[in-house]
C-alpha cells in the first residue's frame, strides 16, 4: 500500500495524515530531533519532514511498515555498527514499526549531523 502523494506544507499536517499509533511514533521522533537540535528549523523538503541547520540535517518519513530516517550517507557510515540491525541504503535506514524505535541512537546521529554541518559551513568561510 502506498500513501497518496499529498503535498504537505508543515510537519504537523504530515503527521496528522497517519494512523494514531504512527502519529505517536512520528511525534516522538520529532521531539527527539528537536531536543538534539533545538536550533534547527522544521520544514518539508522532498515532500517529507525535514530539520535544517546550516543546511539539511535529517529527514524522516512514515510508511506502512517502517519509519524511514535519512541522515545522509556519512552519518549512515559513521553509525554503521549501531545501524547494522536495520535495513537501509546509502543515506537511509528503515526502523520497523513493530519494533522499538532507537530514539537514543537517532539523537546521537542528529548531534553528529549538527557537527558535520558546522564543519562544512566553517570550511566555506
Amino acid at each position: 500500500m502506498t500513501m497518496p502523494r499529498i503535498k504537505f506544507d508543515a510537519i504537523d499536517s504530515y503527521i496528522a495524515s497517519f494512523p494514531k499509533e504512527t502519529q505517536n511514533i512520528l511525534e516522538q521522533l520529532r521531539m527527539t530531533i528537536r531536543k538534539a537540535a533545538p536550533e534547527a528549523e522544521e520544514t518539508i523538503n522532498y515532500g517529507i519532514p525535514t530539520f535544517t541547520l546550516k543546511g539539511n540535517l535529517v529527514h524522516f518519513a512514515a510508511f506502512k511498515n517502517h519509519i524511514g530516517f535519512y541522515p545522509t550517507p556519512t552519518a549512515i557510515e559513521a553509525f554503521k555498527k549501531d545501524l547494522s540491525a536495520y535495513d537501509g541504503a546509502k543515506g537511509s535506514v528503515k526502523f520497523p514499526l513493530d519494533k522499538p524505535i532507537p530514539f537514543d541512537l537517532i539523537s546521537r546521529i542528529v548531534k553528529f549531523r549538527i557537527i558535520e554541518n558546522q564543519k562544512k559551513t566553517a570550511k566555506h568561510k
